[in-house]
């Protein structure tokens, strides 16, 4: 497992595929299980200014954008995929109330 400080006091975990499948004992009980299985998603919140640099950052390196979407409420969503297929999307304000 890794975890990883997010602006906004928020902590991003990830786990090795397959590492979760089991409980595994925790100071006072244990974690339950919680891996998934086949493509996964995750989304990043991003401000609005840094959407072109995204499509930018992704040509670069290759990465095709899966899809563009523009939501009812104004953000904007790329998604993308990660080596292991995962969906992975990046997000500007205006796709959720407090987002």
């Amino acid at each position: 497992m890794c975890g990883m400080g997010v602006p906004g006091s928020q902590v991003l975990l990830l786990f090795r595929r397959g590492a979760t499948l089991e409980p595994a004992p925790a100071g006072g009980g244990f974690i339950p299980p919680h891996h998934g299985d086949g493509p996964l998603h995750v989304c990043f919140g991003i401000p609005i200014g840094e959407l072109d640099a995204w499509v930018a950052h992704l040509g670069a390196l290759e990465i095709a954008v899966e899809s563009r979407l523009r939501w009812s409420k104004g953000g904007t969503s790329l998604y993308f995929r990660d080596p292991d297929d995962n969906s992975v999307e990046v997000a500007t304000p205006g796709l959720w109330p407090h987002f």
